[in-house]
């Protein structure tokens, strides 16, 4: 699951146009790090990503499909809405995720503190977050996300993330039982249209995810998954 255009980078986007949508494809190299993933583990994801500021604060969603076997293997989504109705680094934060498999409905709220450096070549935002898991044992949690953004090399290149830290209590694959996940996925991209030569409305980035997780849906521990991405921005 990506969240790779994030909000604190999206909302740089959303003063200079009126809103940004992309595509990404990945190929996942998990399934040939662990054995225990070799079967299970999609090889591809694509995501579609939609930002839209609007008077009141900003409206996000972004969609993921694994796909194996000439099908799509799995889904989640998330949406989210900003609300702000004042200067000032805090907006209001409402949002929600869902998808098939081992992945349970949830409701989030809370308020989002977002800081951008004067040229918005850097930021960062935080938030912290009340999330209520449907059909789990213990359905009232909390999340803290954080995300960042870094462009550099005159925009030709860009470092972006986010890290999510919930309590979920949830069982693994053996049976061992956890109350805590962590995941954290950073991207680094190498955006073409920057480099002399190249059209500008060419919009396509060449780069890499890698998904860092512990506890994550069925998996006990730690495990590190690199991508190889193409992304195309509208």
């Amino acid at each position: 699951m990506k969240k790779t255009l994030l909000f604190a980078i999206l909302l740089f986007v959303g003063i200079c146009q009126s809103a940004a949508q992309n595509i990404q494809l990945h190929y996942d190299f998990g399934h040939s790090l662990y054995d225990e993933f070799k079967d299970s583990r999609a090889k591809i994801t694509t995501t579609v990503e939609m930002f839209k500021p609007d008077k009141w604060g900003s409206t996000f969603f972004f969609v993921d499909m694994d796909y194996a076997d000439n099908e799509v293997k799995s889904a989640y989504w998330e949406i989210a809405r900003e609300l702000k109705f004042w200067n000032g680094p805090l907006s209001i934060h409402a949002e929600y995720n869902g998808g098939l498999n081992y992945i349970k409905d949830s409701w989030l709220a809370g308020l989002t503190y977002t800081y951008n450096n004067s040229d918005f070549t850097k930021g960062f935002s935080f938030t912290p977050m009340y999330k209520y898991i449907c059909s789990n044992p213990t359905p009232n949690n909390f999340q803290l996300t954080g995300t960042w953004y870094i462009h550099f090399g005159k925009g030709k290149y860009s470092f972006t993330g986010f890290a999510d830290f919930w309590r979920e209590e949830h069982a693994d694959i053996n049976g061992n039982e956890h109350n805590f996940v962590f995941m954290t996925e950073p991207q680094f991209w190498v955006n073409l249209n920057k480099f002399n030569g190249i059209d500008d409305n060419f919009n396509l980035s060449i780069g890499t995810e890698w998904e860092i997780t512990s506890n994550f849906a069925l998996n006990n521990g730690w495990y590190v998954n690199p991508t190889l991405a193409l992304k195309w921005s509208f």
